[in-house]
C-alpha cells in the first residue's frame, strides 16, 4: 500500500513541478539578432538585439486535448456499464 501511495504521490509531484516551471517560474534562453542601421552621420552601425524567449517543458494544449478525450471515453464507458447494470 505504501508503494502504491508513493507512486501516486510521485506522479502528482512530477506534474506539479512541470506546471510550476511552465507557468510560474521564469527562465529564459537568449537569442541574439544583429541589425544594421545608420548613425547620425549616415555611417553604417551594427546593433545587436537580445531577445529572451522561454520554452515550455510540456505542450499543455496537447495535454488538455488528451485529457478531454480520456474523460469523454471514461464517461461513455461508465454510461454503458450503468445501463447494463440498470436493466
Amino acid at each position: 500500500m505504501r508503494v502504491f501511495l508513493g507512486i501516486i504521490l510521485g506522479v502528482l509531484l512530477t506534474i506539479a513541478v512541470a506546471y510550476l516551471n511552465d507557468h510560474v517560474i521564469s527562465g529564459s534562453s537568449v537569442t541574439s539578432t544583429e541589425v544594421v542601421t545608420t548613425d547620425s552621420k549616415g555611417n553604417p552601425a551594427r546593433t545587436t538585439t537580445d531577445t529572451t524567449t522561454r520554452r515550455q517543458w510540456v505542450n499543455w494544449d496537447v495535454v488538455d486535448s488528451d485529457w478531454r478525450g480520456l474523460t469523454v471515453r471514461v464517461r461513455h464507458a461508465w454510461n454503458q456499464l450503468s445501463a447494463k447494470l440498470g436493466t
